[in-house]
């Protein structure tokens, strides 16, 4: 019998007939849904999971382990050659155990519900094949190269800020999304080795506060003049000729820069039913595509960062000040995905001659930048990132200047709309179930945002919130505010929380306000050289 893969942790018949205990869970980070592998207990490989290669057999270890240990190879190899080109990929990629660890990071994203163009679901797909048949003809299907992938299902979604505007998402089918995600667990730790650590957007342990945390350290260094950039309908536009030139830097197996085409490729089909080429882009929704838009951009990436390279004109703090001495600019790159601000120590004028270099650097690309969006901005004037309003302004009560950051007033209309649609007054949904669901929103979001300088926010919104709820109350009940405050106050007059069934809502004021710690190059690698090595 096949059990679910969507629990936490669950034990299941495993692929070839062996017991495989394995653990997903969800990446904490806010908005974007990543989903982070655990290791359970030890699991054992079918019997016919053979290495890579002509390489002798190993001893038999868990999938998890044996991904983990071949992407730690490939990451440490990628590390130590910069020129080297990967052939022999594509038996990593259909390898039992990384088709297996595809699968369980597909099944444990919420996406996993949601049908691409076949109309099947993981659950579907278990319940009338099983994970053992499907995974079986998924192999068969890569290994004789029968394998296409079937067009993306699109799907529009509104744009966050009320702008009226929609954001284009392309569903895969299930098997798609498991050979994109075997793909990923391949290609990542190569690249890896390649990216900057001014990137920070769809990468192993970084994340957004990584991001605002450089840009509040050099801003307090001097880096004041900002180019406050967006590219233009990134994940639309990127040119697949580029794309593959880059990805060919570094993979040789023409198997794995085929079937990276064949996605590239694989069209769309609309809400309308019609079927659409893809000629430009990589569709928002699939595994691989934050990866492939990564790569795309580590052109901007290198070409920016260079001077701070080993023996750059910035490569040191006393060549930054001997240029700026002489009257250039020093700048610094802070990037996540196709959001990016370049920060700069000197005027306006230098701010203007980079805005125009990086346009002729995307150009190749078929990028270019949003002339909405794309702004000069000095930081005492503030500009948002990633949710954060980051400001450079004087102390209160003192003469002394700091970069502060801010909640920005866009993420706080969102969770308060979110309050609003759980919280209706005339809402027919039991009060255990409310509390439930907005106890879940408004802690994932709080703990985004916990770094900032966000304590009198997180108050007014627990505020917000309780009188939603009690309005929602006092409609139902039909209770005036004597009656409402007497059930919800203790005999000295104490309020006592909002609760029902055992579970009571949880003030977001509560969470500790933290410095978040400044890391940058400091960040560790996801695949550690060994001890030994």
């Amino acid at each position: 019998m096949v059990v679910g893969i969507g629990a936490p942790t669950a034990e299941r018949a495993g692929w070839g007939g062996a017991a495989v205990v394995l653990r997903a869970g969800e990446s904490p980070v806010h908005g974007e849904g990543r989903q982070r592998l655990r290791e359970g207990k030890e699991a054992v490989m079918p019997q016919d999971a053979t290495p890579n290669g002509d390489a002798p057999p190993e001893r038999a270890v868990g999938p998890y382990r044996r991904v983990v240990e071949m992407q730690a190879k490939l990451h440490r190899w990628a590390a130590a050659d910069p020129g080297r080109r990967f052939d022999d990929l594509f038996n990593l990629v259909h390898d039992p155990a990384t088709l297996l660890m595809a699968y369980v990071r597909v099944a444990g994203n919420l996406g996993a519900r949601t049908p691409g163009v076949d109309g099947l679901t993981v659950a579907d797909l278990e319940a009338r094949i099983g994970v053992p048949g499907f995974l079986n003809d998924l192999r068969a299907s890569l290994k004789d190269g029968s394998f296409r992938p079937l067009p993306v299902r699109e799907r529009k979604i509104p744009k966050p800020g009320g702008s009226g505007k929609v954001r284009k998402l392309g569903i895969p089918t299930v098997a798609d999304r498991v050979v994109q995600a075997a793909l990923k667990l391949v290609l990542e730790p190569i690249f890896e080795a390649d990216f900057e650590p001014v990137s920070f957007g769809f990468r192993p342990l970084r994340r957004a506060q990584d991001a605002v945390a450089d840009i509040q350290m050099y801003g307090t260094h001097g880096y004041r003049w900002v180019l406050d950039a967006d590219i233009e309908a990134c994940f639309d536009s990127i040119g697949h000729v580029a794309l593959m030139d880059r990805v060919r830097l570094r993979v040789k197996d023409k198997r794995v820069l085929a079937l990276v085409k064949a996605f590239l490729k694989a069209g769309v089909l609309t809400e309308h039913g019609d079927r659409q080429d893809t000629h430009t882009g990589t569709p928002q929704g699939g595994i691989l595509s934050p990866l492939l838009a990564n790569i795309a951009l580590t052109v901007l990436d290198e070409h920016l960062m260079e001077p701070w390279q080993p023996g750059g004109t910035m490569a040191s703090a006393y060549a930054r000040a001997k240029l700026r001495k002489h009257g250039s600019a020093t700048w610094r790159l802070v990037r996540y995905a196709d959001d990016f601000v370049i920060l700069v120590h000197g005027n306006e004028e230098h701010v203007r001659q980079l805005h125009e270099d990086v346009a002729r650097v995307l150009a190749p690309l078929g990028l270019r930048l949003s002339p909405a969006k794309t702004r000069i901005v000095h930081m005492s004037d503030g500009f948002d990132f990633l949710g954060f309003h980051i400001r450079w302004r004087r102390k209160r009560g003192s003469n002394k200047w700091h970069v502060y950051t801010f909640i920005a007033k866009r993420p706080i209309r969102s969770i308060k709309a979110k309050i609003r649609a759980l919280t209706r007054r005339r809402s027919q949904q039991d009060l255990a179930s409310v509390l439930t669901r907005l106890n879940a929103v408004m802690h994932g979001w709080a703990n985004y945002f916990r770094h900032a300088v966000a304590k009198d926010t997180f108050s007014m919104l627990d505020s917000f919130a309780w009188r939603r709820l009690s309005s929602m109350l006092m409609l139902r009940h039909r209770w005036n505010w004597t009656a409402f405050r007497r059930r919800h106050t203790t005999p000295t007059g104490r309020w006592l929380p909002i609760s029902a069934d055992g579970i009571e809502y949880r003030r977001i004021a509560a969470i500790p306000v933290t410095r978040y710690r400044w890391r940058s190059t400091t960040i560790p690698s996801p695949w550690p050289a060994p001890a030994n090595a």
